[in-house]
This record gives structure tokens, C-alpha cells and sequence, in this order.
């Protein structure tokens, strides 16, 4: 009944939040004298807050009408290219005849749409060709859909591989680190010509053994059964999901907010000062953050009980036993990163990331023994947390060129691309990976520990 609670509040709290809006608008209006004033502009403020903070924010868009190529302005149009009960393939077509590296982003389902990697898509939209993973609500998709877990989610990163192969180049941002790895070790195990030319994984959670975060620390500690009863509920009857058993938006947004509340709360003081004090730019650049933020989707039960455990409790692909369930054919496959010899691999990391901290995603080498040094590269970003790694100007100036080398230097279509961009690129390329020097000497310790004890 919880979830039925949160709607009755939101609902009990419509007349005064359309009475915040209007009193808002009256005491901006310029026509008003009053909105000249300290009085006025203190008064718009206070309505502001209640308004927002009684808000359901709904799915933003993504909004990337124009990119610009060779210092040109080209349309982008948004298309479904394909659709599936719980996701649909976005693509942002552009008009141009450029043939240029054709990605796949795969977008985390941990709470935020698809949108939150906005930044991301607008960065690649110049120089390659995007497609995206928008994952729906789960409180949106009828129970007549059936189910959706962990093995369900890789299927859909093989079949959309698969549809835009060959020489694909996938990009996992953060959750999706561990089925998009795992995609691209099945489909090399069974040769399939469609696995993806380069896997980029950024701050994802691959071994969240090493150098352990709060996340990590509530995820290990706590029985299943704990996060079952605690935070799994059922959609209520006027949702088109109704029925369905979810983890609903509004409890992992209350998650999301408690890890850095202080922050949060300190955000939230100053944009009340921009408003009161009329710093317009100020303002609309914390809405802008926060609009995004504040907007969050259900997800089902099944994939995230079976997430928590696979990845935060039994550490099941860095162990080497994770296993596949093939939805399709009832086939159980062992995920053996062994497997992964002609995908190029790339791991991102952040300094400040307190979500997937150092060392979690770098462990993806550690685990692919038979992958060429050669096709083995890492960056390590200073001065960035866990949102900074995909968006930002950080991620625009220093983190997306790299990618784009990288990228660049394992795609076939070398020819489509104009001389002064591989001149721009040559001192973009990103470091190998080196685990004496991308490591830290405590995980480097741990390391060689647990390797001693498995040979024992």
C-alpha cells in the first residue's frame, strides 16, 4: 500500500502546488512591480520551492535537434529503430552523408531514463553514428509482457548488437558495465560475427570487491530477502503495469539523495539565494541539473533482485561463475571472459567516483586473460565523481576524445574520415592498460591475495 500512499500525497498536494505555480508566475511577471522588488522576488522563491519539492517529475527529452559537423550545422532527428516491451533502440540520424563509426550506448536501468546521458550522446553525435538504449517504466509495461531480469537484459544487448553488426562499438555507462561485458564474451565464445569491434565501460561495476562504497557495503550486508521485502513493491491498478512487482522510482531517488544529502541540501540553499537574489543563469542551471535528476522510472523486481545478487553479493562474473540463462532457447552459457581475444577494450574511471570507485572497472582486464595487450586501453580522469565520467566539460574536454581515438582506431571506415580529424586525435590517444600503473597498490595487494588462495 506504500506505493498507493506516495500517489494519494502527490495527488492531496495538486491544489497547492498549482496555487505555488500561479503565485510563481504572478510575482516573476515583469508587468508586476513587486517582481522588482526583494518582497517579490522572495515570494516567487518560497512558491518555487514548494512547487518542485511536491513535484513528480516526469521523462525528460532529450532534446538534440542539431549537431555540428566540420563546422557545419546538421538536423538530428530522434527515430525507434526498434522496440521491445521493455526498451526501445533509439537513433539520432543525422543529414549528412558522413559515414562514420556507428555506436551503441547502452543506457544504465538503475532509476534514471536514458535521458540523464544527454551530455554523453550529445558529445558523440559529431563525429559517429548514435544509438541508445531508452529503457520504459516498468510501471508503464503490462504483466501480459512477462518478465525482465539480469538474463533478459543481456538478450537485448546481443539481439541490438546483433541488428546494428557488424563492427559495432558499445559503450556501457555505469550498471550496464557487467551484461554488456558479459554480451560481448558470449557472442565471442560462440563466434558470432556480430560481436562488437570495441567495449567501452564506464564506471561500471565489475568486481565491486575492490575498494568498496557505501553502495557496495548495503548491497553485501544485507540478505536478499531484506531488499525483497524492504523496497519491492506492486505497481497499483491504474498503472498499465499494474501488478507488476517493481523497485519503484521514488524509493531509489530517497537512495540517491541520502548518500550525499548534505550536497543535495546545500544545492538546493543556494538556488533558493539565486532566486531571491534574481541570478537568472545561476537558477536555471540548477533546474536544468535537477530536472533531470528528480526524474526517475520503476524498475522490475525480478532484474534488480537478481542484479544485487549476481553482481554485489556473489560476485559471480569477476569469480568466473556467472552463467547465462538464454531466454530464447532455455540454454544456461558460463559468461568466461577468457573468451574476449578481438574485442578492443576500453575502462573509464573517475577520481572521486563513490558509486563504481577505483579499481572496480579496471578489473575487466584482469578477467579477459586472453585479450591482446594491444587491444587493452584505460583512462583515469582527476577531479571527477561518478556523474562527471559521462557528462560535464571534463568528460567533453579531456574523457570523449579519448574515446573517440579509441574508437576510431578499431573501426574499418578509416577512409570516410577527413585528414584534419586524425591530424586532431594524434595526441588524444588513450594510455594501455598497465595494471602496475592504472592500479592502486592496496588493490594490486588484494589482488595478487585472492589469486594466491585460488591457486591453493
Amino acid at each position: 500500500m506504500f506505493y498507493h500512499f506516495y500517489d494519494l500525497q502527490k495527488a492531496m498536494l495538486g491544489p497547492a502546488r498549482f496555487t505555488a505555480a500561479v503565485t510563481r508566475n504572478l510575482y516573476r511577471n515583469p508587468f508586476n512591480p513587486l517582481s522588482h522588488t526583494q518582497l517579490g522576488r522572495t515570494i516567487a522563491a518560497n512558491a518555487e520551492m514548494f512547487e518542485r519539492l511536491t513535484k513528480r517529475f516526469g521523462k525528460p527529452e532529450f532534446a538534440l535537434p542539431f549537431t555540428e559537423i566540420d563546422g557545419k550545422k546538421v538536423s538530428v532527428t530522434e527515430e525507434v529503430v526498434h522496440e521491445k516491451p521493455f526498451c526501445n533502440l533509439l537513433h539520432f540520424r543525422r543529414d549528412t552523408k558522413r559515414k562514420d563509426p556507428k555506436v551503441l550506448v547502452v543506457a544504465p536501468m538503475s532509476g534514471h531514463y536514458a535521458t540523464l546521458l544527454r551530455g554523453t550522446v550529445e558529445a558523440l553525435l559529431p563525429h559517429h553514428d548514435v544509438y541508445i538504449t531508452d529503457w520504459l517504466d516498468a510501471r508503464l509495461v503490462r504483466l501480459s509482457e512477462g518478465r525482465f531480469n539480469l538474463d533478459d537484459y543481456i538478450a537485448y544487448v546481443i539481439e541490438y548488437l546483433s541488428l546494428l553488426g557488424p563492427d559495432v562499438h558499445v559503450i556501457a555507462v555505469c550498471q550496464p558495465a557487467v551484461p554488456v561485458y558479459a554480451a560481448a564474451c558470449i557472442m565471442e565464445a560462440e563466434n558470432d560475427p556480430n560481436a562488437p569491434a570495441t567495449m567501452t565501460l564506464m564506471g561500471g561495476p565489475i568486481d565491486t570487491r575492490i575498494s568498496m562504497t557505501q553502495v557496495n557495503e548495503l548491497a553485501e550486508n544485507r540478505p536478499i530477502e531484506w531488499f525483497e521485502s524492504q523496497v519491492v513493491l506492486n505497481v497499483p491498478p491504474y498503472y498499465p503495469g499494474a501488478g507488476r512487482r517493481v523497485y519503484p522510482g521514488f524509493i531509489q531517488l530517497g537512495g540517491f539523495m541520502s548518500m550525499n544529502l548534505d550536497r543535495h541540501v546545500g544545492s538546493h540553499m543556494k538556488f533558493y539565494q539565486h532566486l531571491v537574489n534574481g541570478d537568472g543563469d545561476s537558477a536555471e542551471a540548477h533546474r536544468k541539473f535537477y530536472n533531470e535528476y528528480l526524474s526517475v522510472m520503476d524498475i522490475t523486481a525480478e532484474f534488480y533482485l537478481q542484479t544485487v545478487e549476481t553482481v554485489f553479493q556473489k560476485h559471480s562474473l569477476p569469480k568466473g561463475e556467472m552463467v547465462w540463462h538464454d531466454p530464447a532457447t532455455n540454454r544456461k552459457i558460463k559468461v568466461d571472459p577468457s573468451k574476449l581475444k578481438k574485442t578492443a577494450l576500453l575502462t573509464i574511471e573517475g577520481e572521486m567516483d563513490d558509486i563504481s570507485a577505483h579499481g572496480q572497472t579496471t578489473a575487466a582486464h584482469t578477467l579477459a586473460t586472453n585479450l591482446p595487450a594491444s587491444r587493452q586501453f584505460h583512462h583515469f580522469q582527476k577531479d571527477v565523481g561518478h556523474y562527471g565520467i559521462f557528462n560535464g566539460r571534463r568528460w567533453r574536454q579531456h574523457i570523449m576524445p579519448r574515446l573517440r581515438h579509441f574508437i576510431r582506431e578499431f573501426d574499418k571506415n578509416l577512409s570516410d574520415i577527413p585528414a584534419h580529424d586524425l591530424k586532431a586525435l594524434a595526441d588524444k590517444v588513450p594510455a594501455r592498460w598497465d595494471a602496475d600503473k592504472h592500479l592502486p597498490e592496496s588493490v594490486r595487494r588484494t589482488t595478487k591475495s585472492r589469486n594466491k588462495k585460488a591457486d591453493a
